[in-house]
């Protein structure tokens, strides 16, 4: 059995070595940790002015430029460079809560064949708000459970969630299904997890393999990353069109609203509103991004590298 960790880095700083400090401590050890690196400038800067952190000996660094950069195709290129057994995906701010984080991941793959890939619970950071905190929990409970094509009526489409901020996967099935599609804005994960499940795989949720990783974004900074995610569902009618995560939306907003009231925080439900309103904005306009013009598209997208290669091509 062999782990290899992939990592994509844009900027790195000392969560990075944070996350390199988590992984040496596991009881499982990866045999190699990937990192696909979006300008070396930017990580030779970092590293420059930390002479005297150590980089991990298994580490193996690609760059890239900013221009090549693709949610899909960047982890793709990672994948098929590891010849590892089991594949662990993480995003740079993405921090072990223990040492049994590889361990408690491969669990279900381990368990059980028919299982193409786990997820880690997102915990939040020490400096999340409120809304945050829910927000997290609401997405990532304390319940495991493993999704499968007959659950996709029951759950909607939670059913395909998948989140590569840490996500195992077991090689020989990813391989088999295609591996992740070789441009996407956003959602990679969740697209092949859907054709994980189309193909008649399982998709565990790992509750006891847990990360700290949350974000505290402006009201214009989800308008964006929501702009994005109503792109790629707009790219993949296939998936998306005949399931709506709108109503999930709505259940999260007003799930959310009543922790705030039985915490005594009501006077933060304004604050969700109007972040809420953001997300859902930035949502809609990107379901019609085929409506707008290239210079709203690059106004709205926290992406703009990759509109420019998608013109570029036809073009």
């Amino acid at each position: 059995m062999s782990v290899d960790v992939i990592i994509p880095v844009y900027r790195p700083d000392n969560g990075l070595i944070a996350l390199f400090d988590g992984l040496g401590k596991q009881s499982i050890a990866p045999e190699r940790i990937i990192i696909m690196n979006t300008e070396q400038k930017y990580w030779e800067a970092f590293f420059y002015e930390h002479p005297q952190y150590q980089l991990p000996k298994n580490l193996e660094v690609h760059h890239l430029s900013k221009r090549e950069f693709d949610h899909g195709a960047t982890r793709r290129s990672a994948m098929n460079k590891s010849s590892a057994e089991f594949a662990l995906l993480m995003t740079q701010d993405a921090i072990p809560s223990d040492e049994r984080l590889i361990e408690q991941l491969l669990s279900p793959l381990l368990a059980d064949e028919t299982i193409a890939a786990s997820y880690a619970r997102q915990l939040p950071k020490e400096d999340a708000g409120e809304i945050e905190k829910y927000t997290r929990a609401f997405n990532y409970p304390e319940t495991s459970q493993v999704k499968r094509k007959e659950d996709v009526e029951k759950l909607g489409i939670k059913a395909y969630f998948c989140s590569n901020v840490c996500a195992m996967y077991r090689k020989e099935i990813y391989t088999a299904l295609g591996g992740f599609v070789k441009s996407a804005i956003f959602n990679e994960d969740m697209i092949f997890a859907h054709a994980c499940i189309e193909a008649g795989y399982g998709i565990a949720y790992a509750a006891d393999a847990q990360v700290y990783h949350s974000h505290n974004y402006t009201d214009r900074q989800q308008f964006h990353r929501n702009f994005d995610l109503g792109v790629s569902q707009a790219e993949h009618p296939e998936i998306f069109a005949q399931i709506s995560s709108g109503a999930e939306g709505i259940r999260l907003v007003k799930a959310t609203a009543a922790y705030l009231r039985s915490i005594g925080e009501g006077r933060q439900i304004p604050r969700l509103i109007t972040a809420s309103g953001s997300k859902f904005l930035g949502y809609r306009m990107g379901k019609r991004y085929q409506k707008l013009s290239h210079k709203r598209i690059l106004k709205y997208t926290m992406n703009q590298e990759y509109w420019y290669r998608k013109w570029d091509k036809t073009n």
